[in-house]
């Protein structure tokens, strides 16, 4: 899933490649993917693109003087930058993984593609992002929130820290793949209890999820769309890299599978030399 260092370098992208060029067409091949009627898609057509930016891990484009194309590209979901297109015609319903299509009047423009089966990629056309329900609900963003306000906002929320800190309304923009780095470099088990942490634990979470993000959003702004997930791969010191040695210590990096995800971790850098047991089979060690 894009999270906030690969949404805010395709905000980056579409800043320097899209702002200043007008709306010819919006087109829109997978109906469940857009998810406001009023304005309508058509109102895009002929306004300049003024910004992008981003909510957390939604993507915010902005367009004439009141219009916002607002996009989160869920799991599966990417955005591919075409410097020009293989035809006029217009998308039919359907269109393989395409699920909406932007022209420029230079003849580029992007594509909002969502890979599988599972369709979850979500386009809003709308005057305010607030109005999207899911911006509404976002809590402060990872890389603007203080330490004071950190610390009130996970010790405000019971549970695992892994899972508060993948709460979008608790903070904005982390998602799986980062979590898993940021308790990898604070040495916090994924499943401590967010209201069993010491204040110097909080401290340096604090600490690491500002130096992985911050380190992401540097490796990964200026890199082309088509490059940025192979950039996110390479950065990784633990996330997607079961059986694989920690960069660390050197211990194998491993896993806890659910139904739908799965985390990786370090046992020696994060739990005491103890492997996490799957929840669904037997206790965890915490």
């Amino acid at each position: 899933m894009p999270e906030l260092p690969e949404v805010e370098a395709l905000a980056a992208y579409l800043r320097e490649r899209a702002v200043g060029r007008a709306v010819e067409r919006f087109e829109v091949a997978s109906f469940s993917a857009l998810k406001t009627y009023d304005p309508q898609p058509s109102a895009l057509a002929g306004l300049a693109v003024t910004s992008a930016g981003r909510h957390g891990k939604f993507l915010d484009v902005g367009v004439g003087d009141d219009l916002h194309l607002v996009v989160h590209l869920a799991r599966a979901g990417w955005l591919h930058y075409r410097e020009s297109f293989k035809s006029p015609a217009p998308l039919k319903p359907g269109s393989g993984p395409i699920a909406v299509r932007v022209r420029l009047d230079d003849g580029s423009g992007f594509d909002l593609t969502e890979a599988g089966t599972q369709k979850s990629l979500a386009a809003y056309v709308v005057r305010d992002p607030s109005e999207v329900p899911g911006v509404a609900r976002l809590g402060p963003d990872a890389l603007a929130v203080s330490l004071e306000e950190f610390a009130t906002r996970i010790r405000g929320r019971k549970g695992q820290i892994k899972g508060v800190l993948v709460d979008q309304e608790v903070l904005a923009g982390i998602g799986n793949a980062y979590s898993d780095e940021i308790l990898h470099a604070a040495r916090l088990s994924p499943f401590a209890l967010t209201g069993k942490l010491s204040d110097e634990q909080v401290a340096t979470l604090y600490e690491a999820m500002r130096e992985i993000e911050t380190d992401a959003v540097a490796r990964s702004v200026g890199q082309k769309a088509a490059e940025l997930k192979g950039e996110k791969r390479a950065g990784m010191r633990v996330h997607a890299r079961t059986g694989l040695p920690c960069p660390v210590c050197g211990d194998t990096v491993r896993e806890v599978s659910f139904a739908d995800k799965s985390l990786q971790y370090c046992a020696t850098c994060q739990t005491g030399g103890k492997p996490l047991a799957d929840r669904r089979l037997s206790k965890l060690v915490r």
